[in-house]
């Protein structure tokens, strides 16, 4: 059962330097505008107690993504503590709908109240439970999905994607490198689900998919 509680990873977003070397990754960070007192906090809080997020360099890629293609429907496939939600939030603009689920109430209860003092509140449907068993039961095409799940999950989550996203719609994936371990001779169980995932995308004639080697590996793939 997919709980979609981000589980997989206790790298903090800061420390992913595999695909750029250190001193390149700390500039293309020094370069990123200062986040506002929300997602600042969300950043602190995740560091401290290693929640995955997406951190700002991806964060601001997913934004301007949405912003791209219009988006104003973004199904998200395991939310945390609602740090990419609230991106997606400002980009799809007010009448715009994000699905925020994960398996933690916890986890949904403090992304609640980070959404409340952002004011985006109304942008933003909770679903506490199974991300993919949610998807399941929507029929309706979204602009984009965000895929962020427990990553053995990551082969179940395609055959479900394609019927409920629109033409010209994305789906997004984020870990697809997995640190690098993707590169591995001899990967374990976590990493063979990512390779399976990867070969499946990029075989897929619905899509068209590319992997942006930024932080921990983001596939973009267009539904054509």
């Amino acid at each position: 059962m997919t709980q979609s509680k981000k589980k997989d990873s206790a790298t903090s977003w800061r420390h992913y330097n595999f695909t750029t070397a250190g001193p390149v990754d700390d500039y293309l960070y020094s370069m990123l505008p200062k986040r506002d007192e929300v997602l600042a906090e969300m950043e602190d809080y995740a560091t401290a107690h290693n929640v995955p997020i997406v951190g700002p360099a991806v964060a601001r890629v997913l934004q301007q993504l949405a912003i791209m293609i219009n988006a104003r429907t973004v199904f998200e496939l395991g939310s945390a503590i609602g740090y990419s939600t609230l991106w997606w939030a400002r980009a799809v603009g007010d009448g715009g709908q994000v699905i925020y689920t994960d398996g933690d109430s916890k986890n949904t209860e403090r992304a609640r109240g980070y959404f409340a003092r952002a004011g985006l509140s109304k942008r933003i449907t909770l679903h506490t439970g199974d991300a993919l068993e949610f998807l399941s039961e929507h029929n309706q095409e979204y602009d984009i999905i965000f895929n962020d799940v427990d990553k053995e999950d990551y082969p179940r989550v395609l055959h479900l994607v394609a019927p409920r996203l629109r033409k010209g719609g994305l789906f997004i994936t984020d870990n697809v490198l997995w640190s690098g371990r993707v590169a591995a001779k001899n990967p374990d169980a976590t990493t063979k689900a990512i390779l399976e995932f990867n070969r499946k995308l990029y075989d897929a004639k619905q899509f068209y998919t590319t992997i942006l080697p930024i932080r921990d590996g983001l596939a973009v793939a267009l539904k054509k």
